[in-house]
């Protein structure tokens, strides 16, 4: 019995030497970055803006991999599969893990147990846009009875379907009793170039439509969130006129699951010491992709866990459904 004991105290002393001695070589190599979303959109954005500076302070290339499709479906796959020491991480979105499960009736892995929240990174809100040579409104009540006497309805983009910006919209719709039609497309970049193009006319952005609203090519209207912009404070929000209406999006960054506790907590460390250059914070707002959310991981855990219970009852309630 004490030989049994022994085995087993040596075994555990082994495990964590192990463990301490991954923590203390990492990074060996490239650290993959998997995106849910094509360059050019507020996700991409975010990823190029951290990346650079975190690869800096770990010794190694953070490289920006790109996969977009099916609402970030496709990503988390990628990232669940791959090997769980920290060198493939997954930038994630409040969609992909708050809307996605309740939307499609078959998932590639299960979310919250694939992986585990390293941090959470931007807090941003939805901004809504017009096409300004196809919408002559110029404040949001003039889109509102624009949209209303519409024959046939407005088409609108979106950057896929069940994404935030696909649900703010159809809570719009719902809220404010008018009829548009979705146009989903794989991203903000190609969302935005669709709208600037005419082929929608209108559409929910991020980061992707700030440097189109300041050139001009779109117009905004008002922000989706509780409270104004600091990027663009003279929009109204939504629920200025509708009371009740508040749709806000996060991004955040997670590892696969299994990956060494001292490894997740290395990566935290560092990526919120990148968060807090007032240069890379600078970026990421001028950019419009949001403003660094340093909150603890156990907050971050329950913002998860909340926005999984309150995007389910709203794709419940307005009835949106997606092909698998």
């Amino acid at each position: 019995m004490r030989r049994i004991l022994l085995s087993a105290i040596a075994a555990v002393t082994l495990c964590s030497m192990a463990s301490a001695a991954s923590a203390q070589s990492f990074p060996n190599r490239p650290i993959r970055l998997i995106v849910s979303f094509p360059p050019g959109g507020a996700t991409d954005v975010i990823a190029r803006t951290i990346g650079a500076p975190l690869g800096e302070r770990l010794g190694q290339n953070v490289v920006v991999d790109n996969r977009p499709g099916s609402n970030g479906n496709i990503s988390a796959e990628l990232a669940a599969n791959a090997r769980p020491d920290g060198h493939a991480l997954l930038l994630g979105s409040d969609s992909l893990f708050g809307i996605n499960p309740h939307l499609y009736s078959r998932m590639p892995v299960d979310l919250r147990k694939a992986f585990v929240p390293v941090t959470n990174l931007v807090t941003n809100v939805l901004v809504l846009t017009v096409n300004p040579d196809k919408v002559p409104s110029r404040t949001f009540a003039e889109f509102i009875d624009f949209a209303r006497k519409a024959n046939p309805p407005l088409f609108y983009a979106s950057i896929g379907n069940g994404s935030q910006h696909h649900i703010a919209m159809e809570l719009l719709k719902r809220t404010a009793n008018i009829d548009l039609t979705h146009v989903p497309y794989k991203g903000g970049g190609p969302a935005g170039i669709a709208t600037v193009a005419g082929e929608t006319v209108a559409m929910f952005g991020g980061g992707s439509v700030v440097p189109l609203v300041r050139s001009g090519k779109l117009r905004a209207l008002a922000v989706s969130s509780n409270k104004r912009s600091p990027v663009l404070p003279e929009l109204p929000t939504i629920g200025e006129t509708y009371p009740g209406y508040v749709v806000t999006i996060w991004q955040g960054l997670f590892a696969p699951t299994g990956t060494p506790p001292e490894i997740v907590s290395k990566l935290r460390t560092e990526v919120q010491a990148v968060l807090k250059m007032p240069d890379v914070a600078q970026k990421l707002i001028n950019a419009g992709s949001g403003e660094p959310s340093l909150i603890s991981v156990e907050d971050f855990s329950a913002m998860i866990a909340d926005d999984f219970v309150r995007y389910g009852k709203v794709i419940k309630d307005t009835g949106i459904k997606v092909d698998n």
